[in-house]
Order: C-alpha cells, then structure tokens, then sequence
C-alpha cells in the first residue's frame, strides 16, 4: 500500500503544479501588457484602489513556433488596481496542452495576480484537472484533479499551497487533508491536518 500510494503522489506531482503556476503567471504578463500605455504622468494624487483598465469576455491564446496552440486563458472580466499593482481576474479558465498531447486545465470563480506574476491566488471552487492520458509505454493514465476554495502559487520557485481543505481525486482513488504544501524542484508533497485517503483495490492481470 505504501509504495502504491508513492507511485500515485508522484505520478501527481509530475504534472498539476507546474502547469497551473506556467499558465497563470502567463496569462497575467499578457494581461498587462496587452493593454495601451498609461497617459503621460499627472501630479501625485492620493491612491485609491480603483482599476484603472478592465477586460471583458475576453481570450488569450500563445502559440510556439510551428503555430502549435500552447495556452488559452478565458475570463469573463479582468481589472488592473494600479495602487497594489494586481490584476483581478472574474470566471477564470485556463488550458495548457504538453508538446506530448496532455491536456491540463484549470478554472476559479477569481484568480488574483500581483504585477510581476510572482504569486498567483485561485479563489472560489478552485480546481485543476490533468486529462486521461498514456505514458511513454503506452500504458493509460487515469485523470487527476485537485480542488480547494483556495490555491497560492508561486511561480519562480514553483511552490503551489493552500490552508483550505483540499481533495486530491485520481481515477477511483481520493485523498483530502485540511492544508497542503506542494514543492515541485524538491518534488515534496505535504498534507497536513487531517489526512484521509480512499484507495481502491486494483485487479492482479
């Protein structure tokens, strides 16, 4: 059981994090700079936390250099606050397919981003899901997901946490815990609280 449960995390770990950070952190330098320069500097004035542009039902898309769709990000608005330098983004989807032909997807009722792109937060019914797909052997791999009200990413160190319940689903199997703590270069997964896991018997063939 304990190897099992090894193979699975690592499995996991692989693929879900380092997507959602990439594309996130993506999606928010387009979103800046997308947007046309700012107007010739005026006196200092008080700082409200007021957006200053904004986004609707609005679709980026990057390609690599054969013409290869690489990333879509989806909103329904997005909002640049010039006082915190963040850029808030309403009815987030996002999708990221792997030069091997995974598909990662990733969705929230908000994402906030602060300017460089630094740290990302997935707020409300937060969830990212890795398709069905077969490894190098050609042996299947059942869909991932993981869900929370609450996801932090950190891009440049490739750190992704929350201290909100979190639900791991892969195929039949479930693990949940009250917090996690995720760090994709040392490769460590952590959850902490309460710790539940339901693992389904596999067929001997």
């Amino acid at each position: 059981m304990k190897r099992q449960l090894h193979r699975l995390w690592d499995r996991v770990s692989i693929y879900l994090p380092v997507i959602l950070m990439g594309l996130l952190a993506l999606g928010s330098w387009w979103l800046v700079r997308s947007t046309p320069a700012s107007s010739p500097s005026q006196p200092a004035i008080a700082a409200k936390h007021e957006a200053d542009y904004f986004m609707r039902n609005f679709s980026i898309k990057t390609f690599d250099a054969n013409g290869r769709l690489k990333h879509e990000i989806f909103g329904a608005q997005a909002r640049h606050f010039p006082d915190t330098d963040t850029v808030e983004i309403e009815q987030v989807q996002l999708r990221a397919l792997s030069e091997k032909g995974g598909v990662f997807t990733a969705s929230a009722d908000r994402a906030l981003t602060n300017g460089d792109g630094s740290e990302v937060q997935l707020l409300g019914h937060a969830r990212v899901i890795r398709a069905a797909s077969l490894d190098a052997t050609g042996r299947e791999l059942a869909a991932s997901e993981l869900r929370s009200e609450f996801f932090r990413a950190y891009p440049n160190t490739e750190q992704l946490a929350t201290d909100k319940p979190v639900l791991l689903l892969r195929g039949n199997d479930r693990f949940s815990a009250d917090a996690m703590d995720f760090d994709n270069v040392e490769r460590i997964l952590l959850l902490r609280g309460r710790v539940r896991s339901e693992v389904q018997a596999r067929s001997v063939q």
